[in-house]
């Protein structure tokens, strides 16, 4: 996976943390995790899931937190 691509990843994930943040507390893991599962095909997942693994730097704790909830897809 590029830079490019995980920073790209990083902002996506981020953003939709951020909108989230802005939702009651009880929501926010769950609708990030389900807006990720639904709208992101299994390839950005895998990919974000790597970066995670990684230590997932630069994402939101959010995101982090909404990881244990995303789906994470069968490796390549």
């Amino acid at each position: 996976m590029s830079h490019d691509t995980t920073e790209k990843l990083v902002r996506m994930a981020n953003q939709i943390a951020t909108f989230f943040l802005s939702q009651p507390e009880a929501v926010r893991i769950e609708g990030v995790a389900n807006h990720i599962n639904k709208f992101w095909e299994p390839r950005m997942r895998r990919e974000l899931f790597e970066h995670i693994d990684r230590g997932g730097e630069g994402l939101l704790p959010l995101v982090m937190e909404a990881s244990r909830v995303i789906k994470r897809p069968v490796a390549a």
